[in-house]
């Protein structure tokens, strides 16, 4: 299978000096994603964590509702890329074929290939209540998140999805070259791991456009807390479906743009007591 960094030979201009040497980078693969013997998109994206996003991306997109909707997923490396092999239920396959189209689509690009205007708009799912969080908390669990990032630690490149809880810290976080794809293999692993979304953060190391909000919403996820602002329309979804959007998240504070009392000066009570496992 394909390794997510690379080293590449280059040549480097310092201060008026040259220097040559090596570099790690991410690498970036076509993953194309098909269903029952149909491609359905090809994405660009790193090569780890496959499976997470192969769930993530099925889920995000509408094509299955559960993880249990999807009988098998096999990973096929092709040589110039990666096929994600995915066999649906006999009636999740049938919907899929009504609404089948194909993405060719770019390192970051949450919304290529969508035909209408409709479709890329589609309302965001409305969320539960959730519980409540400090903004010590918010503060705590975006602080946690640099030192787990592998690839960036080494790369500088890549984007981050996490998701935080109080009692558990970083239950999980994946990464890659695009920030779509990221939060698609967070949203996957947390799936198959049924775990509650609303009992915990969703951190994001990149800006908020609308397409992430409809993930994170399609996750059961209440709140978002992002290192960049949101874009307006990511604000008015977000709004909509009853998610706290936070961000501009730095080391002296962070904005709340949209359902302000989830985020306290004390923390709050949880709705359930369900246990949530470690699922890095």
């Amino acid at each position: 299978m394909h390794r997510p960094v690379r080293s590449v030979n280059r040549q480097v201009w310092r201060d008026g000096r040259q220097l040559e040497g090596a570099r790690t980078v991410p690498e970036e693969t076509a993953l194309a994603l098909t269903y029952n013997g149909g491609t359905y998109a090809v994405m660009m994206g790193t090569p780890q964590n496959l499976t997470d996003f192969a769930v993530g991306f099925s889920l995000s997109e509408g094509i299955v509702q559960t993880p249990d909707d999807i009988q098998s997923i096999e990973l096929v490396d092709l040589g110039e890329g990666i096929e994600l092999r995915m066999w649906l239920q006999d009636e999740k396959a049938a919907h899929l074929g009504e609404r089948r189209r194909q993405i060719a689509g770019p390192t970051g690009c949450g919304l290529c290939g969508i035909d209408s205007i409709s479709e890329a708009l589609r309302p965001a799912a409305a969320v539960p209540q959730g519980r409540r969080f400090s903004q010590a908390e918010v503060m705590t669990a975006m602080q946690s998140i640099a030192p787990l990032q592998e690839i960036n630690i080494e790369t500088r490149a890549v984007h981050a999805a996490a998701f935080w809880t109080p009692k558990h810290g970083v239950v999980a976080l994946r990464e890659d070259v695009g920030r779509h794809n990221a939060l698609d293999k967070l949203c996957g692993a947390l799936a198959r791991a049924h775990v509650v979304a609303s009992e915990g953060l969703v951190l994001l190391t990149s800006r908020v456009s609308v397409e992430m909000v409809q993930k994170a919403a399609s996750l059961g996820a209440t709140v978002m807390v992002a290192v960049s602002a949101p874009t307006a329309l990511a604000v008015r979804m977000a709004d909509a479906a009853g998610i706290t959007l936070v961000a501009v998240a730095r080391a002296d504070g962070f904005e709340i743009f949209t359902h302000p009392g989830r985020i306290t000066a004390k923390a709050g009570v949880s709705e359930t007591n369900k246990e949530i496992e470690d699922v890095a």
